[in-house]
């Protein structure tokens, strides 16, 4: 059994990565990601790590430099939330369409305007489909977890591609949880010395990375990519595997919570997951079969995977702590439509938008909710598709 701490969970990764050690971290501050970095600089300055910081004048500076330190050679990290995301953004495409193993957690927090620097889903949400792994993480456990397992998915010879670890902002990166730490070499062991693949600085085995690609190669190396994420799901999966074997804690590409024999079902992500567990145990004590499921590997979206263990419930809601202006739907929800549409028989889909800018997501939000599922399920009757809950009108 390793260590028994009480931590948050800016705390807990921090931690991770110390046990990683990486090779370098180009880091800028923002709330509520900054306590992160912070610690792991202290780590970097009191000799407990090998790791070169890096201190930057932006966000766009932090992911040219992980940009620049990768391709040479180098295991790399970063971490940022909110604008800093968005700052990052052209550089995103080109760390994934490098095929560059950096390791970033995300502390979600909302995208300004109007500015807040509180938690929801904005910032990783909107970068969901710039060619990251993307784990998500209900509490501090999975968030120190999912950062350790990071760097042996993004690392792997058949995948080689960059990976967000997404935890939110505040509930967990600031609040004081029970959780437990691998020894300092366990964890070294597992994630294994790094790999160098085709480093710019092997002077006898010169490449080039970003070259100028014209209209006759630029889509086989798009579609080469995409190639690449369609392998992710099963490297997630035989890391998790061997990361049971030293910590004794089970993952998947998602978790499911009194799903198999439920008629009703919720699909939520990261901190919610946890409040919405407990409200099924209450409606389960009534005899209403209801159930969750929380998603783990958001990108590549595992959509026959979900599709499989949702197909046989009558009534769906899925929650979104993020909206999708102009879309109509939030982003998790088009994902689940999506993976439900190949079935002739499927359940009822609604959508809640929820907790946007670190409002409360309450007991009482799901069992409003797990009522109207009840409804829909008995009627099959749908009042409305898309509903903001926890809002004044």
């Amino acid at each position: 059994m390793g260590k028994v701490v009480a931590v948050t969970g800016n705390e807990a990764v921090a931690e991770a990565l110390r046990q990683v050690n990486p090779d370098v971290c180009a880091a800028y501050p923002i709330t509520p990601q900054t306590d992160m970095m912070q610690r792991f600089a202290v780590f970097a300055n009191n000799g407990k790590v090998k790791t070169e910081m890096i201190l930057v004048e932006s966000e766009h500076s932090a992911m040219s430099a992980c940009v620049g330190a990768s391709a040479a050679g180098g295991r790399v990290v970063t971490a940022t939330s909110s604008q800093g995301l968005a700052l990052m953004w052209e550089i995103l495409f080109i760390a994934s369409g490098s095929r560059l193993p950096i390791v970033m957690p995300v502390v979600n927090r909302a995208l300004s305007a109007p500015l807040n620097i509180h938690g929801d889903h904005s910032d990783a949400m909107g970068a969901r489909d710039c060619g990251w792994i993307q784990l998500w993480s209900e509490n501090a456990q999975e968030a120190y977890d999912n950062a350790i397992q990071a760097f042996r998915i993004a690392e792997h010879m058949d995948i080689r591609l960059p990976v967000m670890v997404c935890l939110d902002g505040f509930i967990i990166s600031h609040s004081i949880e029970r959780i437990e730490y691998l020894d300092d070499e366990l964890v070294k062991n597992f994630v294994g010395e790094y790999k160098q693949l085709n480093p710019l600085l092997d002077v006898e085995h010169p490449v080039s990375y970003g070259p100028l690609i014209l209209p006759d190669y630029y889509m086989e190396f798009r579609r080469a990519q995409a190639e690449v994420m369609t392998k992710v799901a099963d490297v997630v999966l035989d890391v998790a595997k061997d990361f049971e074997k030293i910590s004794g804690r089970k993952y998947g590409l998602f978790e499911t919570y009194r799903l198999d024999d439920a008629e009703i079902g919720l699909v939520i992500l990261n901190s919610a997951a946890g409040t919405s567990k407990d409200v099924i145990d209450e409606f389960r004590s009534k005899g209403i079969k209801a159930g969750i499921l929380k998603p783990r590997l958001y990108r590549p979206f595992p959509y026959k995977e979900i599709g499989e263990v949702l197909k046989h419930l009558k009534a769906v809601c899925v929650l979104d702590r993020a909206d999708a202006f102009g879309a109509s739907y939030g982003p998790l929800f088009m994902d689940i439509a999506s993976s439900i549409y190949p079935y002739k028989d499927k359940p009822i889909l609604i959508n809640k938008i929820y907790g946007l800018g670190g409002r409360d997501y309450l007991p009482e939000h799901a069992e409003l909710v797990l009522n109207e599922l009840v409804e829909i399920a008995k009627t099959g009757k749908v009042k409305t598709f898309k509903e903001y809950i926890g809002v004044r009108e």
